[in-house]
């Protein structure tokens, strides 16, 4: 699983950081930084964090291409 946010859309409202610590985190109060690959122990975690998100900013995929969306 990969995981892609789009940092334009993200608010840093810190849902998937809550919900997910080891593959999100919030870099002061708005730059989020995570994890592209998804270990299988985090994956239902992840999946939680991406319902989660207020703005929908994180997509989820077994392979991502480098332009999505």
């Amino acid at each position: 699983m990969q995981i892609v946010v789009d940092l334009t859309r993200c608010q840093g409202y810190a849902q998937c950081a809550f919900l997910a610590p080891e593959m999100f985190e919030m870099h002061g109060e708005e730059a989020l930084l995570y994890h592209p690959a998804v270990p299988e122990g985090q994956r239902e975690r992840v999946r939680q964090a991406a319902a989660a998100c207020p703005v929908q900013a994180i997509l989820l995929g077994e392979e991502v291409s480098p332009g999505a969306r």
